[in-house]
């Protein structure tokens, strides 16, 4: 954008110096000294900027102007780059160019939303005074300007900036030493826009998982955690804003104080037991709120905390892996979240995302909310009806924070408006609706008489169209102040009472000529031809009419009442929006009276919102209850991915269904019970290339998370005991930034899993040693496997390509082969993606290969060479066979190869015929020798 006359204008007036504009960025002078003592010179305007700047370092400062935020110096270059606006140059400071930009007030939010999504911060600096009183004070005052806010990643509370279905959780970090070589971490997470707060306490090697977890949009610690070498890889791979504090922001010693301060409350015991690293990681995030809210006072819901095990620890290398919320590319769509979510509002949404990035391992609370998705798929109508109500209803708990936060709009109170009479209406169809399973149960519970008259106190209240901010005014209805009626009476009717004035007047006085006008310089005034002015200066009329002012042919005169009747028009607006502002604030504070019920009633409908989308969703595509007990079962039957099946789905294409069994082993018969421990199975899956195995697995652990989250699942049955830990490693990734190859990052991958894995959990490998020599590989992976075997005892599915595990299965007796079904047809290989009991043969690497456009010319030779290595004589490229490893000496021999069959020279005979060329006699010569042939074959 360009810099228009009134942006120049401004800055005259506050004392810059103007210049024409410029295409390309000036240097900015940093560091020059001044040429001359007038360069030295600073305007008292960009002394207030530096001034202002200097106390807000790491900021854009975004600096009021009258209908601009204008931007200075370097603040200018980096916004002009980020936004796509044009660069101008404005004046001189210390004997420089100043590079400047700007954006409208009005559309500031939409640039605020790409600095803020670019992970910058932004300094919201406002006028605090009219530029009139500024004028009045005389010399080179300036409007006096004060930061009002700093806008962060994880501060954000205007509707427009925030994503609707996704939490914007602010995350702080403490630490203690937990040994003397590792380190325990309290975490506390606010989201500002809802008032949601929890505190946690990890362990060093879960901080990334929960990190993951959390998603947060900004973290905030202490300047040590920050340099800690051993979390740069964390802070570089995350996609939040890092924000290191200073020592002193972190004070232990007042982060009890600042809880208690907050919450009101002389003791935090009410709220439950804390460890001293979670307390200072809510102080910090308390600290850095204020700081960034400036005073304004935040409305948090008390702090939960999150006991460490409560939720199925997810890595994020499986959750990338999984594709959970985020697809690899980082895109929403064509995740998990994306398929599943059938959820009508933005609470629900968010609610949604959250268990799907937590699933429970708390058997009950698993149970119950399994038991309000059944109840929704067998009350259909019911289910309609509270999805309508829950589409009407808007987000109260974004609009109840930003009320709190006096950052609230007319639009806001609506909100609430709307979204409580949802909660009544859903109130009343769930008490009609009989025995309620216990998650629905709680939820009518809370909405039954939430809100009480505030409904009807914010109906005659609000007029039915309302602006987005407050100060445009128009808000309240007709009828709801009196005053406020006769100021905007008196504001859109002005016109009326003036011309009814002068009637009155002119008949009074008898001049039919008689005028009320007005002007700039006068104001309203009564102008009469001038021999009539000469009567109005007499008696009676000059206790009425005073004498303004007296032109060539007419005269001026005003009156008290003309004077009150200005006064009363020109202050009918200003009179009209503080009425208005009173009346906000009043409803504000009823709303905030009952805080607490109506934040309870948006958690109530976010809750019945997620079970309703789940019980679609199960309707919808035939989904089932899985069985979940705290057992080592896993048995699926007619697993599908629900991800890859919407796809087919959409091309008109079938998913083909796929059992699977995992389930642990029990100690055998006559053994000591508890001299074995049960552990889980491992299927090891080998099968073609493009043949399934990935899809296959993954949908296997997708499975596992939806059954934990709360959801039906994509399967004819499925019995499962808790998982409380899920690893995948599929797919291959580098870590150039840190030296680290595909390989590297696999093995690194592969190490977490066999440090981690409990015989509760749920290990998915694919292609474990694919990423270096073939008998390293080959070696690595067997290894792998006899571990998860013997020491993790964990349930497993471990596909690979390295054919010759399969005779681990004669030895591991918790390890069983499956195979991906495949058939060629004229030559071309047709994938079944049916998993079968067994092991493959072949992997059908050149057939994918022509599939995927190689030469063909390559594909022959390929085809050659592959023929000499299945022979043995291609030389030191040949796969030795199982028997030859050495790994594989403590197998069990296998069987001797059966001898190979003799020729049949009757087969022999026919292959060379050709009938349609054979003569009778040579038929019949044929036959002859058919017969000898036979004979000879016998013997």
């Amino acid at each position: 954008m360009t810099m228009d006359s009134d942006t120049g204008r401004r800055l005259r007036d506050e004392g810059c110096e103007t210049a024409e504009p410029v295409a390309e960025a000036p240097a900015s002078g940093r560091g020059r000294r001044p040429a001359s003592e007038d360069e030295a010179r600073v305007s008292p305007m960009m002394a207030q900027y530096v001034e202002i700047k200097a106390a807000n370092p790491g900021s854009l400062l975004f600096y009021r102007m009258g209908d601009f935020y204008e931007l200075f110096f370097e603040d200018a270059e980096v916004a002009s780059r980020a936004l796509g606006i044009v660069l101008t140059k404005r004046g001189k400071h210390a004997g420089a160019d100043i590079p400047m930009c700007g954006v409208p007030v009005d559309r500031a939010d939409d640039y605020l939303q790409r600095l803020i999504g670019l992970g910058h911060r932004v300094a919201v600096c406002e006028q605090t005074e009219d530029p009139a009183e500024a004028r009045r004070r005389g010399g080179k005052s300036v409007v006096r300007r004060a930061v009002v806010r700093l806008v962060t990643p994880g501060t954000i509370t205007e509707e427009r900036l925030l994503d609707p279905g996704r939490a914007n959780l602010l995350l702080a970090l403490a630490r203690r030493r937990a040994s003397e070589s590792a380190w325990a971490y309290g975490l506390a997470a606010v989201d500002i826009s809802t008032g949601r707060f929890s505190l946690g306490e990890v362990e060093a090697a879960g901080l990334s998982a929960e990190i993951a977890r959390l998603e947060p949009r900004e973290i905030v610690m202490a300047e040590a955690i920050h340099q800690d070498p051993g979390l740069a890889r964390l802070w570089r791979d995350t996609a939040a804003a890092v924000t290191p504090m200073g020592r002193g922001d972190l004070d232990p010693a007042s982060a009890e104080r600042a809880l208690k301060e907050q919450f009101g409350v002389a003791t935090l015991d009410g709220f439950g037991a804390f460890t001293r690293v979670e307390v200072a990681a809510a102080g910090a995030v308390l600290h850095y709120i204020a700081r960034t809210q400036l005073g304004a006072r935040v409305t948090l819901s008390p702090p939960v905390r999150q006991a460490a095990g409560v939720s199925l620890m997810i890595d994020a290398a499986t959750r990338q892996n999984l594709e959970l919320t985020r697809t690899l590319a980082g895109e929403r769509a064509g995740s998990l979240l994306a398929a599943i979510d059938r959820t009508v509002g933005g609470a629900g949404a968010r609610l949604l995302a959250e268990r799907l990035a937590g699933p429970s391992t708390d058997l009950a609370l698993i149970r119950r909310r399994h038991d309000a998705v059944a109840f929704l798929v067998g009350e259909g109508a019911l289910r309609a009806e509270l999805r309508g109500e829950l589409a009407r209803a808007p987000d109260m708990a974004r609009a109840l924070s930003r009320i709190g936060l006096e950052r609230a709009g007319p639009r806001d109170l609506a909100a609430l408006r709307d979204g409580l009479l949802a909660a009544r209406a859903i109130a009343t169809a769930l008490a009609g609706a009989g025995a309620l399973p216990g998650e629905i149960g709680k939820a009518a519970r809370l909405l039954a008489g939430v809100g009480g008259d505030l409904v009807e106190t914010l109906g005659a209240a609000l007029a039915d169209e309302l602006p987005l901010l407050k100060r445009d005014g128009g808000f309240l209805r007709e009828g709801y102040r009196a005053e406020l009626d006769e100021a905007r009476a008196l504001q859109s009717d002005s016109r009326r009472f003036v011309a009814g004035l002068q009637a009155r007047y002119a008949q009074d006085t008898g001049c039919r000529t008689l005028r009320i006008k007005h002007n700039n310089v006068l104001g309203y005034y009564i102008e009469v031809p001038q021999a009539f002015g000469e009567t109005l200066l007499k008696d009676p009329w000059r206790a009425t009419f005073v004498h303004r002012q007296t032109m060539v042919d007419a005269m001026r005169f005003t009156s008290v009442e003309l004077g009150e009747l200005e006064t009363r028009i020109a202050g009918a607006a200003e009179r009209g929006l503080a009425l208005e502002l009173a009346a906000f604030a009043e409803l504000a504070r009823a709303v905030m009276a009952q805080a607490e019920g109506i934040a309870a009633a948006a958690s109530a409908l976010a809750a019945l919102d997620v079970a309703a989308s789940h019980a679609a969703l199960a309707v919808e595509l035939n989904w089932t209850r899985p069985v979940i007990d705290d057992g080592l079962a896993f048995r699926i039957e007619g697993g599908r991915h629900p991800v890859v099946e919407a796809a087919l789905t959409r091309a008109g294409e079938a998913f083909i269904a796929n059992a699977c069994d995992l389930s642990g082993t029990q100690p055998r018969p006559g053994q000591d019970p508890a001299g074995q421990d049960p552990a889980g199975q491992i299927l090891l899956v080998t099968g073609p290339n493009m043949g399934g195995k990935s899809t296959f697995l993954r949908q296997n652990a997708l499975i596992a998370v939806l059954a934990q989250m709360g959801a039906f699942v994509p399967a004819a049955s499925a019995h499962l005991g808790l998982v409380d830990r899920l690893f995948s490693r599929v797919g291959a990734a580098d870590d150039l930034a840190r030296g680290h190859s595909t390989f590297m990052v696999e093995m690194v991958e592969t190490a977490a899993i066999l440090n981690q894995a409990t015989r509760r959990s749920l290990v998915v490998l694919d292609e474990i040693g694919r990423g270096t020599a073939t008998f390293d590989g080959l070696s690595i992976a067997w290894a792998c496997l006899e571990h998860l075997h013997g020491v993790n005892g964990c349930r497993a599915l471990f596909a690979t390509h390295f054919h010759e595990l399969t005779g681990l299965a004669r030895r591991l007796d918790r390890l069983s082969n499956a195979t991906l079904k495949v058939t060629e047809w004229k030559g071309d290989v047709v994938f079944l993606h049916e998993v079968v009991p067994g092991a493959a043969d072949r992997s059908y690497g050149l057939q994918v290969a022509r599939l995927a456009g190689l030469p063909s010319s390559v594909i022959a030779r390929a085809k050659g060479l592959l023929a000499e290595l299945e022979r043995g004589d291609g030389g030191r490229g040949r796969r030795a066979p199982a028997a030859e490893l050495p790994l594989f000496a403590a197998a069990p021999p296998e069987p001797p190869p059966a001898p190979a069959p003799r020729p049949d020279p009757v087969a022999a005979l026919l292959d060379g015929l050709d009938p349609d060329a054979l003569s009778p006699r040579d038929a019949l010569d044929a036959l002859y020798r058919l017969k000898a042939a036979r004979a000879q074959g016998s013997g």
